[in-house]
């Protein structure tokens, strides 16, 4: 384990600034409402302006460095991951886990929460994502699962652990909660799903899977490409830092709590940081394999024997199931329903975020063996 700090060249700075200096917005339906469409080209156009002439990397990059950060190789990949060691008598960490197209950045605004409630933090960027190596081959989350359990047990010397995620990191916390719960405490989701449905499934059960299929007919056209064909979008959009951000910043419009005002949620510095962790560390081709992997990839459907706690976050773009659905897939012990915020909770709602986390991850029944 060696400590790290990021520190993007020069040279990789300027050779962004360059291609966005040589960019041409494309065109769009004469309609007001091009988010309908997709990615809007009017803001997309503002977005570009203010980061050539607005944004400072530099400033980014220290807010990033803030908090102690190492690399350590766990089976053959450099893992970059913050370790915020506390000295309060919480003996158990909390793992936190983010998904595409999120990043590390996603938990800048909780981390220091969680550590002043007395908890040390371990938050990994995942293989091929960010500042952590890539694999040599695509693996998902049942081997990122693995993974993290040899770097927080093995490598950090935790016995025990608590873990959050969403998004791709709700999958990987989910399958530590199946298969590493001899090692993981407690689990919380701010994603996460019915059971899959058998033979005997009723009539709740299909309903919401026929939810879920009627959402992804209409928000996954993306999630096919990156789960099939990912080196035909990933050569298209890995050196392409204006058609980079058109196919990941309509996600958070979509997918956040935006009520259709992307700003309402994020600003346009939180926007371009988390692009361009992907952007200055050439991960964005790596990034999509995940998607591969987990459709060919073997792993356990639960249920998830770990105390659960989930947080259900309204203007999720995901169907989530009710409470008694969610009892049938996971140990449930907590439920929070949660008055706004979306998919990316720990950005949008980060106060809410942490306060559930430390309701429950705090409570003293889990620091016992």
């Amino acid at each position: 384990m060696k400590p790290f700090r990021i520190d993007v060249p020069q040279a990789v700075l300027d050779r962004i600034q360059a291609k966005l200096a040589d960019s041409r917005i494309g065109y769009m339906p004469d309609d007001p409402d091009q988010w309908k469409y997709g990615m809007d080209a009017r803001y997309l156009a503002e977005l570009v302006d203010y980061w050539r002439t607005g944004y400072d990397w530099r400033a980014e990059e220290e807010k990033l460095n803030r908090w102690p950060q190492y690399r350590a190789e766990v089976d053959g990949v450099p893992i970059h991951f913050y370790h915020v060691r506390s000295h309060a008598d919480r003996p158990i960490p909390i793992l936190l886990t983010h998904g595409w197209p999120g990043s590390v950045v996603e938990f800048q605004a909780v981390m220091p929460l969680l550590a002043e409630a007395g908890f040390s933090l371990v938050v990994p960027s995942l293989p091929g994502f960010g500042w952590s190596g890539r694999p040599r081959l695509p693996i998902g989350p049942a081997t990122i699962a693995r993974m993290w359990r040899r770097l927080m047990v093995d490598i950090l010397g935790y016995p025990r652990f608590f873990a959050q995620g969403g998004d791709f990191g709700s999958a990987i916390t989910a399958q530590l909660g199946i298969s590493h719960a001899d090692v993981v405490a407690a689990i919380h989701l701010n994603f996460f799903m019915a059971p899959l449905p058998g033979p005997d499934a009723d009539a709740e059960l299909l309903d919401y899977w026929a939810a879920v299929r009627a959402t992804m007919e209409v928000e996954s056209g993306y999630h096919h490409e990156q789960a099939t064909k990912p080196q035909t979008i990933g050569l298209a959009l890995h050196d392409n830092p204006v058609g980079w951000a058109a196919w990941v910043v309509e996600k958070f419009q979509r997918w956040g709590d935006t009520g259709g005002d992307i700003e309402s949620r994020f600003d346009k510095d939180h926007l371009i940081t988390n692009l361009m962790s992907y952007l200055a560390t050439d991960s964005v081709m790596s990034s999509f394999w995940i998607y591969y992997a987990t459709a060919q990839e073997s792993r356990e459907n639960g249920p998830v024997t770990a105390p659960t706690a989930l947080a259900k976050f309204p203007g999720e773009f995901y169907p989530m199931p009710s409470r008694a659905l969610a009892e049938r897939q996971y140990d449930l012990h907590r439920w929070t329903e949660m008055p706004s915020g979306g998919h990316f909770a720990a950005m949008e709602e980060p106060e809410a975020f942490a306060r559930d986390l430390i309701e429950f991850f705090g409570d003293g029944q889990w620091t016992a063996s």
